[in-house]
């Protein structure tokens, strides 16, 4: 009952805290995902089009991104960003001392970059992966190209992408917990922190683990009644 005690809210316990890191953590992660995947979406418009210097940079951009350690991203957002912040109020401005670069801005931009790196390789194969006999009677009819993939290639790719994206989401929710290195106060540090006043790792990495079980299960389920939808008519079809 003494450890139950210590999950409870209020002075007696650390719920208020945990769950203070817990919307840390959505926050970061809701914040993280359109910034990525519009990012993502951008770098996968490049690496399909005609464009060698496009296709070039996205191959790049992907390669490198991929390549690094999430946490090593985030070191080099979080230290590097901060240092050319202050670099530039030095320039504009020599009175001004340091100023700290925001740890939860380093996570957002951080997260939203690895998660766009994969992204656009979701998306970029989700493209080509298109009937290009849907473009091709698109253009037949006259369709400007805005038309075409508005109206015929974007709910395709969506289709096409979106398990592949899922996927991506679930590994983003999981990845927030590298935030808790730059003292960011999400569901991890919070736990950490309990741990280390409480000397019970075994219940508050537990109850973490549950939670993020349980906000995977649900991210699983609604992801599972979209794909289901996108894909209505599909089955049938075939």
């Amino acid at each position: 009952m003494d450890n139950l005690a210590l999950l409870s809210f209020g002075s007696q316990g650390w719920g208020d805290e945990l769950l203070k890191g817990l919307c840390i953590t959505l926050l970061l992660a809701f914040l993280a995902l359109p910034i990525g995947l519009i990012i993502g979406t951008g770098v996968a418009g490049l690496s399909v089009s005609s464009s060698r210097f496009g296709r070039a940079f996205a191959t790049f951009y992907t390669t490198l991104l991929r390549g690094l350690p999430e946490l090593l991203t985030l070191f080099i957002i979080y230290h590097g960003l901060g240092l050319l912040l202050n670099q530039l109020i030095k320039w504009l401005n020599p009175d001004i001392k340091y100023v700290e670069f925001s740890p939860f801005a380093a996570g957002i931009i951080a997260l939203a970059l690895v998660f766009s790196s994969y992204a656009a390789e979701v998306i970029r194969g989700a493209w080509q992966a298109m009937d290009k006999g849907q473009k091709e009677a698109g253009i037949a009819l006259s369709m400007n190209r805005w038309l075409i993939f508005w109206f015929i290639e974007r709910p395709q790719i969506v289709r096409l992408a979106l398990p592949g994206l899922g996927n991506l989401w679930i590994n983003l929710l999981k990845d927030t917990a590298l935030v808790s290195v730059i003292a960011l106060d999400d569901l991890m540090r919070a736990a950490n922190i309990a741990v280390g006043a409480t000397k019970k790792p075994f219940l508050f990495y537990l109850s973490v683990c549950l939670v993020y079980w349980l906000i995977c299960i649900l991210c699983e389920r609604v992801l599972f009644k979209m794909e289901t939808r996108l894909n209505r008519g599909i089955s049938a079809g075939k």
